[in-house]
């Protein structure tokens, strides 16, 4: 498989599109948030890889790790240009987007409220640590696997991977703590102007 790769041979291409496309798109949507630019980022991986092609080697029984490592770095460019991108366009309003999150991430979560809190806190993570969680977590990769992706050493992915779901509760935590206190004010801000409209309409039905 990796030879006829590196040869160029359409058949092993389309071979290595129908076994990892699926897991490059659900990847990039939980990492990006976004569909559209998930189908992109599948796209692009998979450009970056025939172009790459001659420096996949034979070491491992699957390709796996240096596609994943290649959808990783298209994710870091693609990143940076969005982020150039959202600088120079700050005046508009920025696009809707769906968060996407595996269960392994959200874990005792199970509404849509702690869901946002894990994404917002998924955003505070250091850039290694999020890409270490994501691909272990997220798609399944070993730590071999995502050490090879990622160009680190076993070492790195586990410490990495450790600090990213340590962080990750305590920030989820602070952060639901926080949106729900935010809601908390605004509902006591409604039931205020709530009580007031009431008690205007009863004045005036009282002098009909």
């Amino acid at each position: 498989m990796h030879a006829r790769i590196r040869a160029g041979d359409p058949e092993a291409f389309r071979e290595l599109f129908r076994d990892h496309a699926q897991l490059i798109y659900r990847h990039a949507v939980r990492t990006t948030g976004d569909w559209a630019a998930a189908e992109d980022i599948v796209s692009l991986t998979f450009l970056e890889a025939w172009r790459l092609r001659e420096k996949l080697r034979d070491e491992g029984d699957s390709p796996r790790p240096w596609l994943m490592g290649i959808a990783v770095n298209v994710l870091r460019n693609t990143g940076r240009a969005a982020r150039r991108h959202e600088r120079a366009l700050t005046r508009l309003p920025l696009r809707d987007t769906l968060p996407d999150f595996a269960d392994e991430l959200v874990g005792r979560m199970t509404d849509s409220e702690e869901l946002v809190a894990a994404k917002a806190a998924m955003g505070q993570l250091r850039r290694g640590e999020r890409e270490v969680f994501a691909l272990c977590v997220w798609s399944g990769l070993g730590y071999a696997e995502a050490a090879e992706a990622l160009g680190v050493p076993v070492g790195t992915v586990r410490s990495r991977l450790s600090r990213a779901r340590s962080r990750l509760r305590k920030l989820t935590d602070g952060e639901l703590r926080r949106r729900r206190k935010k809601m908390e004010r605004v509902g006591a801000g409604g039931q205020v102007q709530s009580d007031r409209i009431d008690a205007v309409r009863s004045k005036e039905e009282r002098h009909r």
